[in-house]
């Protein structure tokens, strides 16, 4: 494409030079500069209304020489930028037709829903994380800036939320800027997939509650969130700062991660005691989830490990890995 683009500009450069060429020659001929300028266009454009002036031997040589030359250049000019329209748009729906079978082929993904600032920076944490990511937003200029797989669409919309394997996804996060959008969404993915994990964004208080009802397993307030986390790094500096580290900066070597205990596994049944996971796994248990959403922060050793519950531990990405395959 690029190649053929530096082609058609030599060649719009040459159908200028033509024509500037052809004007100074009908000019030194003894036409007006107006006239010399009007032949020459009729001339390599073969429209040919009529001459301007008494034509002897001389100017129809070279109204000869300029309808070839002229004529040739002006065709190729032409040629060249078909050819462009048509790579470009034939190069957009391979493109389109090759995302929609890499999406076709996804399962577990995201799908993020909204490119704005919140969406970037929650897509930078999942492909970091090892996720698979497919962005929908309905604004052009916005999606062709998306580095992921993506679909320009109403995220709103059924059909948009389809195109972006939400069937087969495992998790939803709702971006979007209004809270009626985000509600619709959440909606729309929870009737489509009823399994799926969903993230919902909202401005106001008042929409938490509503976007909860309408299926979302978490409402997150980015204002409120921010507020927060500002009033930790003045109250509790090196705690938010540890935790920030921990959480999200990826050149550290211990992380903080959360691994399911299913059911069969060998530690079902056992105690933290008997598991003994610091030393089977080289991680420390700071808190265990219930099924019933409970959380046990800090837990005895004594504490007996279930089916269902969310171990919360710290430890290197190797031992965290190791501490999955020992509850599997």
């Amino acid at each position: 494409m690029s190649t053929t683009m530096g082609r058609l500009r030599i060649a719009v450069a040459l159908v200028a030079a033509v024509v500037l060429a052809g004007t100074v020659g009908y000019w030194l001929l003894g036409l007006s500069l107006l006239d010399a300028a009007y032949q020459t266009v009729t001339t390599v454009t073969t429209v040919g209304f009529r001459e301007m002036g008494e034509f002897g031997a001389v100017e129809q040589i070279y109204t000869i020489v300029l309808i070839v030359v002229g004529v040739g250049a002006v065709l190729y000019t032409l040629t060249l930028g078909m050819q462009v329209v048509i790579e470009g748009e034939l190069g957009k729906v391979v493109g389109r037709r090759r995302m929609d079978r890499k999406i076709a082929d996804l399962r577990g993904h995201v799908v993020l829903c909204g490119w704005g600032r919140v969406g970037r920076a929650v897509a930078t944490d999942l492909v970091e994380s090892g996720r698979e990511v497919v962005v929908v937003d309905i604004d052009p200029d916005r999606i062709a800036s998306v580095p992921h797989l993506r679909v320009l669409g109403d995220a709103t919309l059924d059909a948009t939320l389809r195109s972006a394997g939400i069937e087969h996804a495992s998790a939803l996060v709702a971006a979007l800027e209004g809270d009626a959008e985000n509600l619709f969404v959440t909606m729309s993915g929870r009737a489509l997939n009823p399994g799926l994990f969903i993230v919902a964004r909202a401005r106001q208080d008042e929409s938490i509650s509503k976007l909860s009802n309408a299926g979302a397993d978490r409402v997150v307030n980015p204002q409120e969130l921010g507020a927060a986390r500002m009033a930790s790094f003045v109250v509790r500096p090196n705690v938010a700062e540890f935790v920030d580290v921990v959480m999200h900066e990826r050149s550290l070597e211990f992380r903080l991660q959360e691994v399911e205990v299913p059911e069969g596994s060998l530690l079902a049944g056992r105690t933290l005691r008997d598991a003994d996971l610091r030393k089977r796994a080289n991680v420390l248990v700071l808190a265990l989830r219930r099924p019933d959403g409970q959380f046990v922060t800090n837990p005895d050793p004594d504490t007996t490990i279930e089916p269902h519950q969310v171990l919360i531990a710290v430890g290197t990405h190797h031992d965290l890995e190791l501490l999955a395959d020992v509850c599997r």
